[in-house]
């Protein structure tokens, strides 16, 4: 099934994915906290991704970078805010340079995962990606955030099987 719904709330500065699972919730959080099972997701398929730091704890850091089709690489982070296994974590997300700092031309935006098992023993997952402005919005959808992260979360299906 994966993503069923995107939706842009401009007013709240807000994008909201969601998407469904026919694996257990235990499961499904299992490709947020396995480094290895998050760089097979996290980019779009022609983009995959690295993770080379994965400490998913309150105040810890997940550093990634992806790799395009060409062989350039994209720096990224995450600072993670909480952490409430196996339902949900919030982080912020970030883009880095080439050593992991913070690229401060970027906009950062704050990221809420939510699971929540389905009665028929599948998941739904809620990704909220809440932007510090509009021109942060704006810019991050011109790059084309939506839909990297439909083709992102649209391989989830594969690892679950």
């Amino acid at each position: 099934m994966t993503v069923t719904d995107v939706r842009k709330d401009l007013d709240a500065l807000t994008m909201t994915l969601t998407a469904e699972f026919a694996a257990p919730v235990e499961r499904v959080w299992q490709v947020w906290a396995d480094p290895r099972l998050l760089e097979r997701w996290w980019g779009p398929p022609t983009y995959p991704a690295t993770v080379v730091e994965h400490d998913l704890v309150p105040g810890g850091k997940v550093g990634y970078f992806m790799t395009s089709p060409d062989g350039e690489t994209y720096h990224g982070w995450w600072l993670v805010r909480s952490v409430t296994a196996p339902h949900g974590l919030e982080f912020e997300d970030g883009f880095a340079d080439s050593a992991g700092a913070v690229n401060p031309e970027m906009p950062v935006t704050v990221a809420v995962v939510s699971l929540s098992a389905r009665p028929d023993g599948g998941t739904t997952m809620v990704l909220t990606s809440r932007f510090q402005s509009r021109e942060a919005f704006d810019r991050l959808a011109e790059m084309g955030m939506e839909q990297g992260l439909r083709e992102a979360v649209g391989q989830i299906d594969g690892l679950l099987t």
